[in-house]
């Protein structure tokens, strides 16, 4: 017999670790070659490991959620004997990571070994299974503990959970017809959930936030933003608020450039970019990334509406590269309709601003005679205040403000 050992690939970019995001395999599982059995994370990418070799898996590195050094053992295959060299080969890798190699160690000869069998006492501590196959078996009463999961590296489907019920294995009802809940869940931060928990940490910490909350009249860019959507080209993104916004952003900074800097508090250097990359804060089904519109004070109206769509999409479904999701200069924040009355953003770190955006709303305004319904929103910004001044920050919110309740000015150059 043989063994492989495949190690912990260099992603490049001066990284010492990864951390491990998944297991599609577990210690005794078979594998063939190609079939994808890790996954890793470093930074906000993510790299897939597949296996160069038929076998059988002997040894795991470690558990979800662990780092692990780059160029550490990870894997160990126990192969066919004879089997011979193994040439480094490519990592198979998620859109939105940089290409790599994996290393793996020459065979050498290896004692037998025998898997573990599974243990039919008793069950795992922590079964693997995701959220909403935890939610209905706490719903159903049933302790995951005691399921036999038929999902990749043992994890437990919902089917596993129906098919536990259905042999009569379901908790006695109390009198009321429902079971008694008694359950806890730990989960532990793993992948981009711990980045981000970091970054706020990180931002926090170390950034002194000044928060200031303007109220601005929508009503006449809504009134244009619906004629120019009217008379958009064929193939145009369809135009939001954003748009308008980042143009606003362009016009304010060229008047007060401090704010659209980054501040590196280890050195004490702050750094003017003349340069505008907008970070649009998105959702994602893994979590908030913030993919860059680069350049912003080289587009136009409909050119920030199309990048921002595109890197929008780009985020959601995991294909943005890295340097898509990185180098803002200053971000926005926008809940949509979810915005609420007010809100207090956390600083992208290193950067010394964030503009919140939150929803738009019809209210009573008064004009001088009477009162009339007017469409207006509320903008939530955070300064870093060792860098930005409580007045500088209001006189900037002030001047996106005119900008947005007079949007002609936004098309005037100069």
């Amino acid at each position: 017999m043989g063994e492989f050992i495949i190690k912990m690939p260099d992603v490049g970019e001066g990284v010492a670790e990864a951390e491990l995001v998944e297991w599609h395999v577990k210690t005794g599982d078979p594998v063939r070659e190609d079939m994808v059995i890790a996954a890793v994370m470093t930074d906000k990418a993510t790299v897939e490991i597949p296996s160069p070799v038929d076998g059988t898996v002997i040894w795991l590195a470690g558990d979800i959620g662990d780092r692990i050094a780059v160029k550490a053992p990870l894997v160990r295959i126990e192969t066919a004997e004879g089997a011979g060299e193994a040439q480094p080969m490519p990592i198979s890798q998620a859109p939105s990571a940089e290409v790599g190699k994996t290393e793996i160690a020459r065979p050498a000869p290896a004692a037998p070994v025998t898997a573990a069998p599974a243990a039919a006492a008793a069950p795992a501590e922590k079964p693997l299974a995701a959220p909403s196959v935890r939610l209905f078996a706490r719903e159903s009463g049933v302790d995951l503990r005691q399921v036999q999961g038929t999902g990749p590296a043992g994890r437990i489907l919902r089917e596993d959970v129906e098919q536990f019920l259905v042999q009569g294995a379901a908790p006695a009802l109390l009198r009321g017809g429902s079971a008694k809940k008694t359950a806890t869940e730990e989960i532990k931060l793993t992948g981009l959930r711990r980045r981000i928990a970091e970054k706020m940490v990180l931002s926090t910490s170390r950034i002194p936030h000044i928060t200031y909350v303007e109220e601005v009249d929508m009503t006449a860019l809504e009134e244009l933003r619906a004629t120019m959507n009217g008379d958009r080209r064929q193939g145009h993104a369809k135009l939001t608020v954003l748009p308008f916004l980042m143009r606003a952003l362009v016009k304010a900074i060229s008047e007060q450039p401090e704010v659209n800097a980054t501040f590196d508090d280890d050195a004490g250097i702050i750094t003017r970019h003349s340069a505008v990359h907008i970070g649009i804060a998105t959702q994602t089904p893994a979590g908030l990334t913030v993919p860059v519109v680069r350049h912003a004070e080289a587009r136009g109206i409909w050119d920030c509406a199309a990048e921002m769509a595109r890197l929008a999409e780009a985020a959601r479904s995991g294909t943005a590269t890295r340097d898509e999701l990185s180098g803002s200069t200053i971000t926005i924040s926008s809940l949509g309709a979810l915005g609420g009355i007010v809100s207090t953003p956390v600083i992208n770190h290193p950067e010394v601003a964030i503009i919140g955006v939150n929803k738009i709303a019809t209210r009573p305004v008064w004009d001088g005679t009477q009162f009339v319904p007017r469409k207006m929103m509320n903008l939530s910004s955070s300064f870093d205040h060792r860098v930005i001044d409580g007045w500088d920050a209001a006189t900037f919110v002030q001047r996106i403000r005119t900008l947005l309740e007079t949007p002609a000015l936004i098309f005037i150059e100069g």
